[in-house]
């Protein structure tokens, strides 16, 4: 005979079986590992729950969990579920956080548009429950979505900072005047860590605008407060955005000395990707300076990284700058090697700009070298032409052309915290 328990005790193990797979799912997550963190929260959800609040949680922490896995779709999915149960047991605190996340999701889906309405309900709900702390996340989140929109909207053109249509003039500055205002609560609220992020992306905005001296003065302000915190990354970041900034005010010297701090930090976090985009920038700021043995030195560094890992454009961006320095020096054979290296990486990714440049680089160079149609040439024996990689590394860099530099990183953005640990 099949052993019967009391509805009222097989509802108690229910309930201990879900909150028990939650908590694990919760430590997990805190541990880093989302993906088996989501697996205990799914588990948890198919156990189920009849306390909505503990399900409204567990679904906010899987929402997250996918978030950080890229899944956005999932993400998407459990803060809408999310928000429907805050919805349906009266949670109005827990309404605006299910709103903020919806907000984050949308913004990195690129449904702009809507992560605002999501972000100014999270805001208006805050204010309505006196929550300070929300209200600073709302105003925060919702100046990264208009900074998201702003480099979205600039991505298609090829103006440099300050030279952009207005449409992208105004989307920035609405991003920054949410980020003053999130500043301006968060120096009431006395969070450090938080009034190094808005002033990171206050710099990162007005750089945009072509505001540099502004740009530098908040760049300023987040470099110390990494520094307060030990924030090694932070401080990477804002010595990188300093250099940036200096770049466009023609003091080519200070951005070397911020570059060159950004190329120690780098290697202190033994981030390479950071390392090669340091570099990279050196070599442009060293030719600026006219330095261009200086510049051969670290554009010949950028290179072996990118080859070490299989970033072909960024070779490609090594090989035509090493061109141009060795033209600067004389050296046409060199130039001519990297010339061709250039537009045979370009061949191979499908840059038809960067091959059109490469073939009227090496067309100068071998009449320079007084070369005729057909004639071999001494670079194609360099020294350096023996080195092999594939595959593609996106990074953040300068995007340089001959008419400058464009572009620079957002500080990171936070998502809303989760709820259980809160």
């Amino acid at each position: 005979m099949q052993r019967c328990f009391p509805k009222a005790a097989l509802q108690g193990r229910m309930e201990a079986s879900c909150l028990e797979l939650a908590l694990e799912g919760e430590r997990l997550c805190k541990a880093g590992d989302f993906k088996a963190g989501a697996a205990f929260f799914e588990a948890a959800v198919q156990v189920g729950t009849e306390d909505l609040k503990t399900l409204s949680a567990i679904y906010s922490q899987l929402g997250n969990a996918y978030f950080y896995l890229k899944e956005y779709s999932k993400a998407l999915l459990y803060h809408k579920h999310d928000l429907t149960l805050a919805r349906t047991i009266g949670d109005r605190i827990g309404e605006a956080k299910a709103s903020g996340n919806l907000g984050n999701t949308l913004k990195i889906l690129g449904q702009f548009d809507e992560a605002v309405v999501c972000c100014q309900r999270h805001l208006d709900i805050s204010r309505e429950q006196g929550d300070k702390v929300g209200e600073a996340r709302a105003l925060y989140n919702i100046g990264n979505v208009y900074h998201a929109k702003g480099k979205h909207l600039s991505w298609n053109t090829a103006q440099d900072p300050g030279y952009l249509p207005q449409e992208v003039k105004d989307t920035l500055q609405k991003a920054s005047e949410y980020y003053e205002r999130n500043l301006s609560l968060v120096k009431e609220l006395g969070d450090r860590a938080a009034q190094g992020r808005a002033y990171g992306n206050l710099g990162n905005t007005q750089y945009l605008l072509g505001n540099f001296s502004e740009a530098i003065a908040f760049h300023k302000e987040r470099l110390a407060i990494a520094k307060e915190f030990g924030d090694k990354a932070a401080e990477r970041r804002a010595y990188s955005n300093l250099g940036n900034a200096h770049i466009f005010l023609g003091r080519f010297d200070i951005s070397a000395e911020y570059y060159k701090k950004t190329l120690q930090l780098s290697r202190q976090l033994k981030d390479q990707a950071v390392e090669a985009q340091a570099c990279y920038s050196l070599g442009n700021t060293c030719t600026l300076l006219q330095d261009y043995e200086k510049a051969i030195e670290y554009h010949l560094r950028h290179l072996v990284i990118a080859q070490e890992l299989g970033d072909r454009v960024g070779e490609g961006r090594a090989c035509w700058s090493l061109g141009n320095a060795y033209v600067s020096l004389g050296s046409h054979e060199q130039a001519l090697h990297f010339a061709r290296k250039h537009l045979e990486i370009s061949q191979e990714i499908g840059d038809r700009s960067g091959e059109l440049t490469a073939q009227v680089n090496m067309a100068q160079l071998r009449a320079a070298l007084g070369l005729g149609p057909g004639e071999e040439d001494v670079g194609a024996a360099h020294p350096y032409s023996g080195y092999e990689a594939q595959g593609e590394f996106l990074a953040f860099w300068w995007h340089w052309e001959v008419s400058g530099i464009t572009r620079c990183g957002q500080e990171i953005q936070m998502l809303e915290q989760n709820k259980a640990v809160e």
